[in-house]
């Protein structure tokens, strides 16, 4: 942490984004569609379902979307159409799938959907995803980009669903932490640096969930990365306590900002017991940084520590992240 932020600053910043607080809007999808198993329905990065049993494999697929903010598309349609297929890969990878296409749907001014599609076709292209179709409305009225993907698991048991997460597996945090971040809005840009790499360091999560390594995810998101670590401790009301001083993070940008932000790489994982150096080796030899943060517990507290100091960010059980049902219990 910087010498001039405090752990007070750090949990306030993480409170008062909203991308956090937005998220709470979720809660209208369980009450309009009712209740959810955040596995085959709403709530994970993604939806695992199983291909037909005519298919005669135990293999699955998952789907996801992602709708952009519309004033990211106004200031910076090209910008916009990159983040759209970036969200949904990520989403894809941290349910521990390959990616297999994007389809995307605009609708905005020509020009802007020329460069939505060109900022759309560089980010299919570091990522090694086609795109594979989709629909485009050309209007003057407000802009509107969203991507939706689908990706494949070789078992759908395997995924890496947040409900697989438990107490006593250790939290580890894997970003690409060389980049540069946009002054206009909180995005990462870590692509600028990994290039061609970004093919393979997605890729990666599926290997993890295949081994065993990692047993449930979730990508950092707009909500940032106590957002998002609340929305991976919210399906099953469990608890962690973060060292700041432990999380990558990128030389020269404030914590108060690398928390609240999308790291365009940068994954929440959890690891069991005894599997943490082959988790960290695997990112080590990608060249991507990762570290082991905390253990989740059955406390319910999502909290920051730095030596000695512990702050308490927000209790599961007072704090409206989503609004989705829980599964379970804790460690159940």
């Amino acid at each position: 942490m910087t010498n001039s932020e405090t752990l007070d600053e750090l949990v306030g910043s993480v409170l008062a984004n909203p991308g956090l607080s937005a998220k709470a809007d979720i809660a209208v999808v369980g009450e309009v569609l009712g209740d959810t198993d955040w596995v085959g329905g709403p709530g994970d990065d993604g939806a695992v379902l199983p291909l037909a049993p005519t298919v005669g494999s135990d293999a699955g697929v998952v789907v996801c979307g992602e709708a952009i903010l519309p004033a990211f598309v106004r200031a910076d349609p090209r910008g916009a159409g990159f983040a759209a297929v970036l969200a949904n890969v990520n989403d894809i990878a941290a349910m521990g799938a390959e990616p297999m296409g994007i389809v995307d749907t605009i609708a905005t001014s020509a020009e802007a959907a020329q460069l939505a599609l060109a900022g759309m076709r560089t980010a299919a292209g570091l990522l090694d995803v086609p795109i594979v179709g989709g629909h485009l409305t050309a209007h003057d009225g407000e802009p509107s980009i969203s991507a939706f993907a689908v990706g494949s698991v070789t078992d759908p048991a395997l995924a890496l669903s947040v409900t697989r997460a438990e107490a006593g597996q250790s939290l580890v945090v894997a970003a690409a932490t060389t980049g540069t971040l946009n002054p206009n809005f909180p995005f990462f840009r870590a692509f600028e640096d990994r290039g061609a790499r970004c093919a393979g360091d997605v890729r990666l999560m599926p290997r993890l969930a295949r081994e065993g390594v990692v047993v449930a995810a979730k990508d950092i998101s707009m909500a940032g990365l106590v957002g998002s670590l609340a929305m991976l401790l919210e399906a099953r009301g469990l608890g962690v306590t973060v060292d700041v001083d432990a999380v990558p993070a990128p030389d020269g940008v404030p914590l108060t900002r690398w928390f609240n932000c999308f790291p365009s790489f940068g994954f929440l994982l959890c690891v069991p017991a005894g599997r943490e150096d082959a988790c960290l080796a695997a990112f080590a030899e990608r060249d991507l940084a990762a570290a082991v943060v905390g253990t989740l517990d059955d406390s319910g507290e999502l909290a920051l520590r730095r030596g000695a100091e512990r702050k308490l960010v927000l209790r599961l059980d007072e704090f409206l992240v989503t609004g989705l049902p829980r599964q379970g219990t804790p460690g159940g």
